[in-house]
């Protein structure tokens, strides 16, 4: 592994530790030891979500601009995220009209984690078929497809919350974006694994995809099977992504933001590439968090989105500018 490559994993390690001590440590200034020691445990549960869910939604977007050959890709713009929650409310729906309830905890983990996995597979199977021409991927049409699906999958979310009596707590938190405060210990560990295997297996496909970037016939005379790699790809990225709405709702640009961040640090080598991304991912959500509950505007404090928006936006709109297809 090159001296660079390795400097850069290490310093993103170095900034996920200091994001993680910069928001346990936020608000504790002149606290006893005893405080202190109370604001960690009831901080930690929060942190470690935003660390699972910026690690899934990078290391996301790291999958599917493989999968798609596009540097644009990335759960939120392509509708993944949307999908996923167009069927956690789908599911809340059918458990009200079933007696079930509106409570994302009364509708239980794993029902709210398979409606996501399928909102979010079948965004990008929309995707994946609408922005072929010719059977080739269109990247501009690719971008301008996926908007829609997230727009369809947005007014669907909005038709489904006008429909519950009370609008449902889960369905406000789900059209929020923020983390969450009362995840169980053993759903997060749950969350947390399935999302470390992810990035294993993303880590460990990495000189697969590499082959891939230079193209089908290059990479089919070195030996790699397109076709499993990318349904890997396809099912890792749904995943990931079903992964961080379920724990946080729609969090956007951050798997826009972090692959290209640490693709400028260390290279276009992709298995260093998914684990710098997931470190990057994990920083910002985490540093997005601690600046979230240091501002207060008066009406509350803003969800993480709007932050990751406001740094993703510009980048987003810099790459477009830059980016000839």
């Amino acid at each position: 592994m090159h001296r660079r490559v390795i400097l850069t994993l290490v310093g993103l390690a170095v900034l996920l530790l200091a994001a993680v001590a910069v928001r346990l440590g936020v608000g504790g200034i002149g606290a006893t030891p005893e405080q202190t020691a109370e604001f960690v445990a009831l901080r930690a549960g929060r942190v470690a979500s935003g660390v699972v869910v910026g690690a899934a939604l990078a290391v996301a977007g790291v999958l599917l601009q493989s999968l798609l050959r596009n540097p644009l890709a990335s759960p939120d713009l392509l509708g993944l995220a949307s999908g996923s929650g167009l069927g956690i409310m789908i599911a809340i729906y059918a458990a009200y009209l079933g007696g079930g309830g509106l409570a994302h905890a009364g509708l239980g983990r794993p029902a709210a984690t398979a409606a996501a996995l399928v909102g979010a597979l079948a965004s990008l199977g929309f995707v994946y078929l609408f922005s072929q021409r010719r059977g080739l991927l269109d990247p501009i049409t690719l971008v301008l497809v996926g908007v829609v699906i997230g727009i369809l999958c947005g007014a669907g979310i909005a038709l489904i919350r006008h429909l519950l009596p009370d609008q449902g707590v889960a369905a406000n938190r789900l059209l929020l974006g923020a983390l969450p405060d009362d995840v169980p210990p053993r759903a997060l560990v749950a969350v947390g694994g399935v999302t470390l295997l992810c990035v294993a297996l993303g880590a460990w496909a990495g000189p697969a995809m590499d082959a891939a970037s230079l193209g089908d016939d290059e990479a089919r005379s070195l030996g790699v099977p397109l076709t499993a790699l990318r349904t890997l790809l396809f099912v890792l990225s749904g995943v990931l992504t079903a992964a961080s709405v379920v724990l946080a709702g729609p969090i956007g640009f951050v798997g826009l933001v972090c692959p290209h961040l640490v693709r400028l640090l260390a290279g276009p080598a992709h298995r260093p590439l998914v684990l710098g991304s997931a470190l990057a991912g994990a920083s910002l959500v985490v540093l997005a968090d601690a600046l979230v509950r240091s501002v207060d505007l008066g009406a509350g404090r803003p969800p993480i989105s709007v932050l990751t928006a406001l740094v993703g936006g510009p980048v987003l709109i810099a790459m477009l500018r830059k980016t000839r297809f």
